[in-house]
């Protein structure tokens, strides 16, 4: 049954990021009093590190694209992304005045290509909307007595905590990646204590350390238009395209950052190795590329192999690619056999690196884990478990890939959280 708004309810949000932002916003327009714990002197810190610096806050697709770009329980988030789509948050935005543009990839950006736009129009709605920000803030646990929630233990940092009383709590305390920013996990341990379980967090869209000792030598160079699939104990996973980056420990960039959720899903159970193979040269075929090689070969017959590869293969990875084909640095052209030829081929179409390990947690851009979606009613981002107390963005166990899906979702969730919790729990419908 549909419960009727109840105005002036008050409703705490712990956590001052996109989807705590978003959350308090959306309560005080729906007429809660709304109170914002953040525990830093500032809010958005995370949400000024996204894209760069740019903020690239969604994605140009329809809700079925939003769900499919959320790799961790998309279908969950049905709701919540069709109540605050793509559009309607790039329409939200514009109505704050921050204009948004496309790129060709469909990732979505503030005009300005400054993510403090993004920040400060949020923040300056909220206030407008009436909500009262404390920052360094810290909210230790929130308290249910007889099936209501009654109000919120915490305090100023570091002043003993005290009970701040509230009608709805709305745990929007990010994850355990980025702990620079704040998110220490705190919101898990709050959740488990009114019963919720917790899914073991971990990082996702994490840099990857590999085994080859050349590769920290290729540290900076980026490699631009490259296919790299990933092998999981033999076992093909997934497929990507774009831009990678060699660094002193392995590898990163876009195309890996996006196909390390489920080589970490795998090594973290024990179910490795993990294999990364590098297709250079994706536009071509295994036969083109024997096609180009000959072609250099010719134009270069009396060099050595190294020198003659300069306008196929990147300058500081040909001497890499040679030796992985196992032809001798000093080999001339001349002296090349066919076998040599086509052993050449094969490495600049599947460059193989070993998976060692992710990067620390720190360095993920994502958490993967927190709190179980199975005790969250999707329609209003409520506890199951705990009426009173809502949830939004990382601190679930929702996790998307790279291109703006993980703002999206925390926008999406954040909205539905604020506007059901002052509604006392009435599904939400529509942005606005």
């Amino acid at each position: 049954m549909r419960r009727e708004p109840r105005r002036g309810r008050r409703v705490i949000v712990m956590g001052g990021g996109p989807a705590g932002l978003m959350a308090a916003a959306t309560a005080a327009a729906s007429g809660a009093r709304v109170i914002l714990l953040e525990r830093n002197p500032e809010v958005g810190r995370k949400l000024l590190l996204t894209g760069g610096g740019r903020c690239n806050f969604t994605h140009d697709t329809d809700v079925d694209g939003l769900v499919a770009g959320m790799l961790g329980n998309g279908r969950f988030l049905y709701s919540a992304l069709s109540t605050l789509d793509s559009a309607r948050l790039r329409d939200f935005f514009g109505s704050l005045g921050v204009g948004s543009r496309v790129d060709s990839d469909g990732r979505v950006f503030p005009f300005s290509g400054i993510g403090r736009d993004v920040l400060t129009a949020l923040t300056t709605h909220a206030r407008k909307k009436g909500v009262e920000t404390r920052c360094v803030w810290k909210a230790e646990r929130i308290l249910v007595r007889d099936g209501e929630v009654r109000g919120v233990i915490a305090g100023r940092v570091p002043m003993a905590p005290g009970l701040v009383s509230c009608d709805a709590a709305i745990i929007a305390t990010g994850g355990i990646t980025y702990p620079m920013t704040g998110c220490t996990g705190n919101g898990y341990r709050m959740a488990a204590e009114i019963g919720h379980t917790i899914v073991e967090p971990r990082a996702s869209l994490v840099p990857l350390e590999t085994r080859e000792p050349w590769v920290p030598g290729l540290a900076g160079l980026a490699l631009q238009g490259v296919t790299v699939t990933s092998f999981v104990a033999g076992r093909k996973v997934e497929t990507g395209f774009g831009e990678m980056l060699f660094t002193h420990f392995g590898v990163s960039g876009p195309v890996i950052l996006a196909l390390s959720r489920e080589i970490a899903l795998a090594l973290a159970r024990g179910r490795g190795p993990a294999r990364l193979v590098v297709d250079l040269k994706p536009a071509l075929t295994t036969a083109g590329v024997d096609e180009e090689i000959r072609q250099a070969f010719d134009r270069h017959f009396r060099r050595r192999v190294p020198n003659s590869l300069m306008e196929l293969v990147p300058a500081r990875l040909i001497s890499i690619v040679v030796r992985e084909a196992g032809i001798p640095d000093a080999r001339l052209v001349s002296q090349v056999t066919r076998e040599e030829r086509l052993a050449l081929g094969r490495v600049i179409k599947s460059l193989a690196l070993t998976v060692r390990a992710t990067r620390p947690v720190e360095e993920g851009m994502v958490t993967a884990g927190g709190v179980s979606v199975e005790e969250i009613d999707p329609r209003t981002m409520e506890s199951r478990l705990a009426p009173g107390v809502y949830f939004a963005g990382e601190v679930m166990d929702v996790d998307g890939t790279t291109g703006g899906f993980n703002l999206q979702a925390a926008f999406s969730t954040g909205y539905v959280a604020g506007l059901s919790a002052a509604r006392g729990g009435a599904v939400a419908s529509g942005a606005g």
